[in-house]
C-alpha cells in the first residue's frame, strides 16, 4: 500500500503539490492527469524522493518514506522506478548496457563498473527486451533508436529493478500515437502480468480511460478528482483542464463566445 498524507510542495511563494492525501493499494494501475503546471510530476518526483516534501508524509506498507537517507533511500529509489518523459538513457551505450543499469543494486559494483554483468542479469536484461519487442535491438546504440523504441527501452529497465512500484512521468507526451499506444501497452503489461503498482501522468484522457482503472485529477497542485474513468464527466473534465479540455479530451474545441483582449 503506497498513502500520501497531506504532502505538500512548496517553492518560494508557489505551492506547486498542496496536502494531497490518497490511498494507493498494490497492483492498481493509477492515471495522474490535469493540466500543465497542476503538479503532476512534482507529485512523482516527491514519491520518489527525488524532491523533498514541504510538509506531508509518504508511507509504503507503514514504511515512512519521507525519512529515509543515504542507502535506505538508494533502496527506496530501486523499489519505486521511475520513467521520464526524456527516456534518460546513455544514446552512446548499447541497448542492453542501458537495461542493465536498471540491475546496479543488485550486483557488486565492481562488477557493474568493470562491465563484468553476470550471465543472469544479462538473461533478465534481454527478457524484459524481449517482452517488448525489441530483443533484437539489444546491441545497437540506445540513441540510434526512435522515441517509442527509447522509452521501451527505459521500460525495461525500470522492469528490472524489481521494483513494487513503477512511476511514469509522461512517457508518451513526445510520442506520436501509435507509439504512446505501445508504450501504454508497456505499462499495462506489467502491471497485469507482475502486478506492480503503476502511477502515470498522462495528459489525454482518451489514453488515460483506456488503460487506466483509476484516475486521480489535480487542478492547482490539489486533489480535486478520485474515481474510475466512468465517473469522469465532460464537466468534470472542463474543471481540470479549463481551456485545455477539448485538447485532452480529442474533441474539437467550442468556438469563443467572448473576445480576448
Amino acid at each position: 500500500m503506497l498513502e500520501l498524507q497531506g504532502l505538500t510542495r512548496r517553492f518560494g511563494a508557489v505551492t506547486a503539490v498542496d496536502g494531497v492525501s490518497l490511498r494507493v493499494p498494490d497492483g492498481q494501475l493509477v492515471g495522474i492527469i490535469g493540466r500543465s503546471g497542476a503538479g503532476k510530476s512534482t507529485l512523482l518526483r516527491m514519491i520518489n524522493r527525488l524532491c523533498d516534501p514541504s510538509a506531508g508524509r509518504i508511507l509504503h506498507d507503514g514504511r515512512d518514506i519521507t525519512t529515509l537517507r543515504g542507502q535506505a533511500l538508494r533502496h527506496w529509489r530501486t523499489d519505486c522506478a521511475m520513467i521520464f518523459q526524456q527516456f534518460n538513457l546513455v544514446p552512446r551505450l548499447d541497448v542492453m548496457t542501458n537495461v542493465l543499469v536498471g540491475r546496479l543494486n543488485h550486483v557488486p559494483a565492481w562488477r557493474s563498473l568493470a562491465g563484468f554483468w553476470p550471465e543472469a542479469d544479462r538473461a533478465i536484461a534481454l527478457s524484459a527486451l524481449t517482452q517488448f519487442d525489441i530483443g533484437q535491438l539489444a546491441a545497437q546504440q540506445a540513441g540510434s533508436l526512435s522515441g517509442g523504441q527509447q522509452q521501451r527501452v527505459a521500460i525495461a529497465r525500470a522492469l528490472v529493478q524489481e521494483p513494487a512500484v513503477i512511476l511514469a512521468d509522461e512517457p508518451v507526451a513526445s510520442l506520436d500515437p501509435r507509439n504512446a499506444q505501445l508504450v501504454m501497452d508497456a505499462l499495462a503489461e506489467i502491471n497485469r502480468n507482475y502486478g506492480i503498482t503503476v502511477l502515470v501522468n498522462i495528459h489525454s484522457l482518451d489514453l488515460a480511460r483506456q488503460y487506466c482503472g483509476r484516475l486521480i485529477g489535480l487542478a492547482a497542485g490539489q486533489l480535486v478528482f478520485d474515481g474510475p474513468p466512468e465517473a469522469l464527466t465532460q464537466d468534470a473534465a472542463r474543471r481540470l483542464y479549463g481551456l485545455e479540455a477539448a485538447e485532452a479530451t480529442g474533441a474539437e474545441a467550442a468556438p469563443r463566445l467572448y473576445a480576448v483582449a
